[in-house]
């Protein structure tokens, strides 16, 4: 139980880096709703989505392949050395690309010559930054990691609020900016931010001697081109909705869906906060004695834990809500909360599977996995949006991440055999969903009946794993 508590206090401490700035990045929706129209927030969205298809590219699998090596090769200077050097050469590369190429990518991706600028610019700032922040994670520097990222989201947020609110908005620094639509300050703030932290980071460029050692290089990108793959299959999971969406039903649906899609973001914050800490745990445990009984345990609470988040948003969304989204015109894809909300606890479940092909060197198949997903998100999107509109969006995440997830385990069983309590873990997922979707769509969200339905959740859980509980508690 050491080693759980152990994972347990570094994922708390790299969960405050996470899920603290993007939580109170998360709240920024309610300005950014309340001073955009519909429309305008769909540009924002739209911009963030070829964001985070650049952010693939041009890291190319490389923070994943770092973690692998980093942690099994004695000479990790030349892996931190070798992975910072390539990482530099190929941003400066595509940063001349993009740049010269500017005017016919901005034209096929149909997006505002400024705001292209802008996006070239933060993509390629967060891109340095990967080794970096990876290096603190590996070497168990949480602490730093997390002040990093602290300082980052200050930034964001308080020149988001200097530009836009209407109340503590500066005159003087938006008249800095020459722009003709609100939605650029974002896009602005957000450079500003990540020229910061590319400052605070420098220092660890140099912590490695030169050294770039050719054959460690093959090996990071032999491991990490499925990755790159198997990322930009996700991004199409998670973002090609947002793509289609001004496409088939306007720019206003896709203003109003991308915002309540917002609401499901505690759960994706719950999964990001423990990717941070489990990615690297699962690499430098997984020779210890007994770590597959460990991953089964660590399995059996995410799902516990990301049950009751799913309950406990689902119940109290007439609460939370407010707090994120005040306008009526983005109230209108509310619906989709729900699904989006269990798609995403079937994605972090799918990434605790995903250990298997990532120790075993087998990430091929990860590529192949998120590849079947990406097929499904096309299809189901391209066939139903026309027909049942933006709830197409919200099942075809839901049937693309539960069907990776179901593969997964399924091909995990064979080649890196870990003991999942599957019967517990079905019960919980099964009965949280059940119980959520009756509030939600059967009982018009009735809160008193919700929260009724939670406590006999808990009371569950707490009869079900009475003596793991108290043993986790009890020891030192």
């Amino acid at each position: 139980m050491s080693v759980l508590k152990t994972f347990l206090k570094d994922t708390v401490i790299y969960g405050l880096a996470i899920v603290v700035p993007k939580l109170i990045n998360v709240l920024l929706v309610r300005l950014h709703t309340d001073v955009l129209p519909n429309e305008g927030y769909s540009e924002n969205t739209e911009f963030y989505v070829v964001a985070a298809f650049f952010n693939v590219i041009l890291t190319y699998g490389m923070e994943t392949s770092f973690f692998r090596f980093f942690s099994k090769n004695k000479d990790k200077n030349s892996v931190l050395s070798t992975a910072m050097i390539t990482i530099v050469a190929t941003t400066f590369i595509f940063g001349i690309l993009l740049f010269l190429f500017r005017v016919p990518i901005s034209e096929t991706l149909n997006i505002n010559a400024n705001f292209y600028s802008l996006l070239v610019g933060i993509t390629l700032l967060d891109t340095l930054i990967v080794i970096p922040f990876a290096y603190l994670r590996v070497t168990g520097r949480p602490i730093k990691f997390a002040s990093i990222k602290l300082i980052n989201i200050f930034v964001i947020v308080l020149l988001n609020v200097l530009l836009l609110s209407t109340t503590y908005g500066s005159e003087n620094l938006r008249a800095l900016f020459n722009v003709e639509n609100n939605v650029e300050y974002i896009f602005i703030a957000n450079l500003i931010a990540s020229a910061v932290v590319l400052v605070l980071v420098l220092p660890y460029f140099f912590k490695a001697k030169l050294n770039f050692d050719l054959k460690i290089l093959k090996q990071l990108l032999n491991y990490g081109w499925p990755i790159m793959v198997a990322g930009l299959a996700f991004v199409i999971n998670e973002n090609l909705d947002k793509w289609l969406l001004p496409q088939t039903e306007g720019e206003f649906i896709n203003g109003a869906y991308s915002a309540c899609y917002k609401l499901a973001v505690f759960m994706t914050l719950f999964i990001q906060a423990f990717r941070m800490g489990a990615e690297p745990f699962f690499f430098n445990h997984s020779n210890k004695e007994n770590a597959t009984q460990t991953y089964a345990t660590i399995l059996k609470y995410f799902t516990i834990v990301g049950s009751l988040g799913l309950m406990i948003v689902i119940v109290y969304i007439d609460i939370l809500q407010p707090f994120l989204i005040k306008k009526e015109s983005y109230l209108l894809a509310l619906d989709i909360v729900p699904i989006v909300l269990l798609a995403n606890l079937c994605l972090g479940i799918y990434h605790n599977l995903s250990i298997w092909y990532k120790l075993t060197d087998r990430t091929r198949f990860g590529m192949y996995i998120s590849l079947i997903g990406a097929a499904i998100t096309i299809g189901f999107n391209v066939i139903f949006i026309p027909k049942i509109g933006f709830m197409a969006c919200a099942y075809a995440t839901l049937f693309a991440y539960g069907l990776m997830m179901l593969i997964s385990y399924v091909l995990g069983r064979k080649y890196y055999p870990v003991p999942y309590n599957v019967n517990r873990i079905a019960i919980y997922l099964l009965i949280s969903t059940a119980l959520s979707f009756i509030t939600y769509y059967h009982l018009d969200r009735n809160m008193l009946i919700g929260t009724v339905f939670l406590l006999l959740f808990v009371a569950l859980v707490a009869f079900l794993e009475r003596k793991e509980l108290k043993q986790i508690v009890i020891k030192k």
